[in-house]
């Protein structure tokens, strides 16, 4: 197949400039885009890449001069700025090209937290108990708010903008909080219920018919046994504060019986309520009473070798190369 691996980068591109997965690991510290061009190398394809920043003629152009079957769509941003990710599946669109992973309907509910959350409640889905604070009027009161709360940016992902300060025991530590995400981020604050709990990643792939493969976990092993444990930003990308705490992931530990059933059925629901395709990633808290509580869904997550879906998919029984062959395969238009 001719397939072009298309992402973002945070600087103006050189025309026909290329790039190989060493480039891309070592010089422009993108791991996944260097796992997937190496893998669609390895499995025979044609492949060539293109690097955006500000430029959408240069899609198009590419688009027509190369004409790829498929579009390996790993944008995030446009103009280094991440609230442009639908706009670049939506140009794939109007030039009639397949590409991967999630549609503009899909990336825009889910980029917005509390939008998913609310859809997800229609639906009868539980959540945690949230309010909004809008960076245009923020809340002064939190009403009958039952602490504590957890923080965070409506619309940021990859934990930008969790911190140990997320975690607000008061209602002035909370609109504290909401205060300082109003102030960095220019956007609205999700101030929600804390949940106190295992915390699981479920990874879906497909478009009608979804593969759920096995749960994820995040693990605090070295975090005081009273210290509330959550993914902030420093959990999840510092590696020397992870092995200080000896945070990790991996496979789930033993779940209640009837919880992995229960899980599935869970993860395929939100999958279709939030209109994802392709692939992506539902992050749950599991009770000490066993209550699944949904904290967000993640539309076309990181695919690099290491990270949890590919993993997940390993533990499944698909190995690296036949899952990103299958990503193509379930590829749209």
């Amino acid at each position: 197949m001719k397939v072009l691996v298309l992402f973002d980068v945070a600087r103006s591109g050189t025309a026909g400039e290329t790039f190989s997965p060493r480039v891309l690991k070592e010089e422009e510290d993108k791991p996944t885009e260097a796992d997937v061009l190496s893998c669609l190398e390895k499995l025979g394809h044609q492949v060539e890449t293109l690097a955006v920043f500000d430029d959408v003629v240069s899609i198009v152009e590419k688009l027509k001069e190369f004409t790829p079957d498929v579009v390996f769509n790993l944008t995030e941003s446009f103009h280094s700025n991440r609230a442009h990710e639908p706009n670049i599946p939506a140009l794939l669109e109007l030039m009639r090209a397949r590409y991967t992973g999630a549609k503009p309907d899909g990336l825009i509910l889910c980029k917005d937290k509390a939008l998913a959350k609310k859809v997800l409640l229609y639906h009868r889905l539980r959540v945690p108990h949230f309010v909004i604070s809008p960076e245009s009027r923020p809340l002064k009161r939190l009403r009958r708010f039952v602490f504590p709360a957890f923080v965070k940016p409506v619309s940021e992902e990859s934990s930008d903008g969790i911190a140990k300060a997320s975690f607000a025991k008061s209602e002035e530590e909370a609109l504290e909080r909401a205060r300082f995400i109003h102030e960095k981020f220019k956007c609205d604050a999700l101030i929600e219920e804390y949940i106190e709990g295992r915390e699981l990643y479920v990874s879906v792939m497909g478009n009608s018919k979804l593969t759920v493969f096995p749960p994820r976990e995040i693990f605090f092993e070295q975090m005081p046994e009273d210290e509330p444990k959550f993914a902030t930003f420093k959990a999840k990308w510092d590696d020397t504060y992870r092995k200080k705490w000896g945070i990790k992931n991996g496979p789930a530990r033993e779940l209640p019986p009837g919880l992995q059933d229960k899980l599935t059925r869970l993860a395929r629901k939100v999958y279709r309520v939030l209109k994802i395709r392709g692939l992506g990633r539902i992050d749950v808290r599991l009770t000490a009473g066993g209550e699944i509580v949904i904290i967000e869904a993640n539309p076309n997550p990181s695919l690099a070798r290491e990270e949890d879906f590919a993993q997940s998919a390993a533990a499944a029984g698909v190995d690296y190369e036949q899952l990103i062959q299958k990503i193509l395969d379930t590829a749209g238009a």
